[in-house]
């Protein structure tokens, strides 16, 4: 019997299909899997995620992801953690990948992306300008480039040596520890720790 009979149950296989890291075989087997189930477990995997974008906010300094009430607050490890550093990772995963890691005390810096021409991602669309300001205000001494060891993670952190270095802080990029093409939020702690203790200047 085709899908195509069944609008909701295409409707459903549509949605999970938007996802990363699922196709439409693994799309169908989580919608089969939710319709074999009590109607709660559904509704609670929708509350869930219709609660997030509320529940769940990005820090206006450095854009972690922040859990509040009042949302956008600027996050604890703003407020803790040491000034003189801070590691610039390209998504908010990537902080819990080198949280995970342990040995990293300072803060963090999230682009929310990479420069990409070809995508159409330019760097006055990152969060580039904040990172100068905090620079600037915060007596920040090193900068950690980590960012994903591919074509544009590299080409993103030649720009961003360009323009930091002339504020007088060190740059530094993560040690050749990651394989090239790699993305942090799947390399193990330990892979992550050498490299942050391994970093070599720009």
């Amino acid at each position: 019997m085709p899908l195509d009979q069944f609008p909701a149950i295409q409707e459903c296989i549509d949605a999970f299909r938007r996802l990363p890291g699922i196709g439409p075989k693994g799309a169908q087997r989580i919608v089969f899997h939710l319709l074999t189930q009590d109607p709660e477990a559904a509704s609670q995997i929708a509350a869930s995620c219709e609660s997030i974008h509320v529940r769940v906010k990005i820090c206006r300094k450095c854009h972690i992801l922040v859990e509040s009430e009042a949302g956008g607050e600027n996050c604890a490890v703003c407020g803790v953690r040491d000034p003189s550093v801070i590691c610039v990772v390209q998504e908010p995963a990537d902080v819990f990948a080198i949280e995970r890691a342990g040995g990293f005390r300072g803060r963090f810096h999230v682009l929310m992306g990479v420069i990409s021409p070809l995508d159409g991602v330019n760097p006055e669309d990152l969060t580039i300008g904040d990172l100068v300001e905090r620079i600037k205000e915060d007596g920040v001494n090193e900068v950690i480039l980590a960012l994903n060891p591919n074509m544009a993670g590299e080409g993103t952190s030649l720009y961003l040596a360009q323009i930091l270095k002339p504020l007088g802080v060190r740059v530094t990029q993560l040690a050749q520890g990651l394989p090239m093409g790699s993305h942090l939020e799947y390399a193990d702690e330990l892979t992550l720790m050498r490299s942050i203790e391994g970093r070599r200047e720009l």
